[in-house]
């Protein structure tokens, strides 16, 4: 699973998902992608999962470019904890997306093998999506 390597603060707030992505809204690598529709936080678990999905489906062929990184730390308290005593322990990674982001694309396969490989793939992610072809 992603993970960043090393961070410059264990903690983050858990901020606001506003506005339109304006950066990695566009095919740039590979021939067909796929892309957000909605706002939301996509964890590593579910990134692996997608990418696992599309690589079982395009087998040898196809090269895959994962175009999102989890970097955002979420914190959890351990359950049935008490009130106040600070924040919790980082638990997970999760990207935060936005409507338009690109979040996988695909090179080298048939546009019937890519759609398959990329609506398996839409359907491990907690967001609505579109295929995008060049």
């Amino acid at each position: 699973m992603l993970s960043p390597k090393r961070t410059k603060y264990r903690k983050h707030h858990r901020g606001r998902m506003r506005g339109k992505a304006s950066r990695g809204n566009t095919v740039v690598f590979g021939d067909y992608a796929l892309q957000s529709l909605e706002a939301s936080w996509i964890t590593s678990r579910q990134i692996e999962a997608a990418r696992r999905a599309m690589t079982r489906q395009v087998r040898r062929g196809g090269q895959i470019w994962i175009r999102l990184f989890p970097d955002k730390p979420v914190t959890m308290r351990p359950a049935e904890t008490r009130m106040g005593s600070g924040k919790g322990a980082p638990e997970f990674w999760v990207a935060v997306v936005r409507p338009g982001k690109v979040l996988y694309e695909l090179k080298g396969v048939p546009e019937s093998v890519a759609r398959v490989a990329l609506r398996l793939a839409a359907s491990k992610l907690p967001v609505k999506t579109q295929i995008l072809v060049k």
